[in-house]
């Protein structure tokens, strides 16, 4: 995609779905909800561009971000913690 052409909806639709299916990749129960709340709050701090220019650079900065998102889940998942997060085990009905 060249640097003028703006992204259609369906790519940036995309582009979401990608950050948030990278982010349940993390094994730490702290950085997965991290970068899933990230990756929504900036979408929502970005819906209401209108200027193409500002969309498009909006879109080329969410993509290096997938490509670092994608590098530290593998990093993490190099050297996961043995034990799980309190917050991530089954919780047993009393």
């Amino acid at each position: 995609m060249s640097a003028s052409a703006t992204p259609s909806a369906a790519q940036i639709l995309s582009l979401f779905r990608s950050l948030l299916r990278v982010a349940r990749d993390f094994p730490d129960y702290n950085i997965r909800e991290y970068t899933t709340r990230r990756t929504i709050d900036a979408f929502r701090q970005n819906a209401s561009l209108s200027d193409p220019s500002s969309i498009s650079s909006a879109y080329s900065h969410g993509k290096s971000q997938l490509a670092v998102v994608k590098r530290q889940a593998v990093v993490y998942s190099l050297y996961a913690p043995p034990l799980r997060s309190v917050m991530e085990l089954q919780q047993v009905p009393f």
